[in-house]
């Protein structure tokens, strides 16, 4: 009788023993994954500041001033320059 009692707690001890060694092993692997997770996080961070700045940067008027002079040949509007419509029959 002693025996069984002994055999099945060593069983019940083995058996115990490996759910230990399993939990640890997924405790690492998720561990593991968090890291990496908050890495690519801290990095989509980066970039996405990287990505508000250069938005702030082309979006300046003086930016697209530039441009439009440059490429387009475009020219800044004068009063000189200015055409004022009326509808016919209105003064």
């Amino acid at each position: 009788m002693s025996g069984k009692i002994n055999l099945f707690l060593t069983v019940l001890l083995v058996g115990c023993a490996l759910s230990l060694v399993n939990a640890q092993y997924q405790a690492r692997h998720l561990f593991i994954e968090l890291e990496r997770t908050q890495s690519q996080a801290r990095q989509l961070d980066i970039e996405w500041a990287q990505l508000q700045l250069d938005q702030s940067t082309l979006g300046k008027h003086a930016r697209i001033e530039e441009i439009a002079r440059r490429e387009l040949n475009m020219t800044p509007l004068t009063a000189a320059r200015t055409q004022y419509l009326t509808p016919e029959g209105s003064k």
